[in-house]
């Protein structure tokens, strides 16, 4: 009876946190386009932000009630599941092209970010101090990422992509209503936040549950379900952009998500409470991730079009992690 219950709240905590993240990036959309703002910066920030959301309210919650292994399980599996499973999945689907300004500026910090993580984790603990170097990371990513894009012409072929899928989302979700008032796009952005609270709460306290039923440790409860839980609604975004042409932006949300994964998820998580990986954080997880970043950064670089053959390995790559995660 007690494992039904947390079943239950783990499936409804997952929606809570989808839609949640939905309202999050709808409302801030809605707040940033009253304001005149170009749909590719609302698409490489808001978008960005809001995909990193359901991570940052689990890992925040756990943190705060000291499960650090849970957040920091949630990080390093978000990221692998980002690179892995939903590119390669969207690779399936429709081969996504990787633009060469990705290739120069995002990849290399892509790369770094992904190294970063065993590389502070070096001495078995990241203090506070290395929490608040990788929050700064992240608000550089996020002013270098604006100034760019501010430069970019009205015309470029990202903003058209962008505003296209802004386009084929809003058909998705059935709004053919006018745009919401200001007011109304804060208020849909603070519910979205709300929700985003909720189902923190309710997701780590049935994953919690559930895990400790079945005799799973809380390092690998953030690997697999916690973590899958969170890149849920990057992945049905990611394949729903496929299955509309608009698999090349993908590659934007996946980046942008892993930097703000490392970056700031794990950052204010260290900044709150200094996590400590004990003896249970195993390194085939920190070595997996940075495998599996370089593996997804050869096949962008390669041809600048990930194929359906190196889908399928980047799949199987996410499979691997897990097993050897569970394992070893």
């Amino acid at each position: 009876m007690a494992q039904i219950l947390y079943i239950v709240q783990v499936v409804l905590g997952i929606g809570i946190l989808y839609w949640g993240a939905e309202w999050l990036i709808r409302g801030s959309a809605q707040v940033a386009r009253a304001f005149g703002v170009k749909p590719l910066v609302v698409g490489l920030t808001v978008v960005a932000y809001g995909a990193s959301a359901p991570e940052l309210a689990v890992a925040t919650k756990t943190a705060l009630s000291h499960h650090q292994p849970i957040a920091l399980g949630t990080v390093i599996g978000s990221c692998a599941a980002n690179i892995s499973l939903i590119l390669g999945l969207t690779a399936l689907i429709r081969p996504p092209t990787i633009d060469g300004r990705i290739i120069r500026r995002e990849l290399p910090v892509l790369l770094g970010s992904a190294i970063a993580v065993p590389l502070l984790l070096r001495n078995g603990v990241l203090s506070k101090l290395e929490g608040g170097i990788l929050i700064g990371c992240a608000v550089l990513f996020t002013i270098v990422t604006l100034t760019v894009s501010a430069q970019l012409d009205p015309d470029d072929e990202l903003e058209d992509e962008t505003r296209r899928a802004e386009e084929s989302a809003t058909t998705l979700s059935g709004k053919g209503r006018p745009k919401a008032s200001r007011a109304g796009a804060a208020i849909i952005t603070m519910l979205g936040l709300l929700l985003l609270v909720v189902g923190s709460d309710l997701f780590v306290r049935g994953g919690r549950g559930l895990a400790s039923d079945l005799g799973m440790s809380e390092r690998l409860l953030g690997l697999t379900v916690i973590s899958l839980g969170c890149a849920l609604p990057e992945l049905i975004g990611s394949l729903v952009a496929a299955a509309r042409g608009h698999s090349a932006l993908a590659i934007g949300s996946v980046i942008g998500s892993n930097l703000l994964n490392v970056f700031l998820v794990l950052g204010i998580t260290a900044y709150l409470q200094p996590i400590h990986i004990g003896a249970r954080m195993h390194l085939v997880e920190l070595v997996g991730l940075v495998a599996i970043t370089l593996l997804g950064v050869l096949m962008m670089r390669g041809s600048r079009k990930i194929t359906r053959f190196e889908g399928a390995i980047l799949v199987a790559a996410y499979v691997a992690f897990i097993v050897a995660s569970t394992l070893l």
